[in-house]
């Protein structure tokens, strides 16, 4: 039986997307940093990644949907970051940002990888943006380049 996995190249001239929220914005621009950095340390030229701004995390499912339809892109980085509140919108945008990201991906066969922060207060998310947690962009450009190469290898 063939093994298949993705691994961290990139064919050449492979398109990539990075989806951004302008909410939250000293978040996400340290989240869209370390996509950057992660796609330029394995060697994803700058000229073909396309950073996409939407206003919010809801907005993004719509825009990564436009995106994969389209077909110009091998993967998709969503990034954005919603923080708990007194009401329910928290749950609402979190939830329907993350159930309408994972059906463009299999709607579309395009991997879209989910780098929205869901965090109970703004110290969690600086935590995960080149925190000491990481930086969930980053994370999620790897998961990108893995993913595109691993469908380019599936029958």
């Amino acid at each position: 039986m063939p093994h298949y996995e993705g691994d961290l190249r990139a064919r050449d001239g492979a398109r990539f997307a990075i989806l951004a929220s302008r909410w939250n914005p000293r978040i996400t621009d340290a989240l869209v940093a370390g996509a950057r950095k992660a796609f330029a340390d394995h060697g994803v030229s700058e000229q073909v990644v396309d950073v996409v701004r939407v206003p919010g995390a809801w907005e993004l499912p719509q825009a990564a949907a436009k995106l994969a339809a389209a077909r110009s892109h091998v993967a998709i980085v969503a990034l954005g970051c919603v923080i708990r509140g007194d009401t329910r919108h928290y749950e609402q945008v979190a939830d329907g940002c993350s159930d309408g990201l994972m059906r463009v991906a299999l709607d579309h066969g395009v991997p879209v990888a989910n780098g929205v922060l869901a965090v109970e207060l703004h110290e969690d998310a600086e935590k995960r943006a080149g925190g000491s947690h990481g930086n969930k962009g980053e994370e999620a450009a790897l998961v990108a380049i893995e993913m595109a190469n691993l469908l380019e290898q599936l029958p």
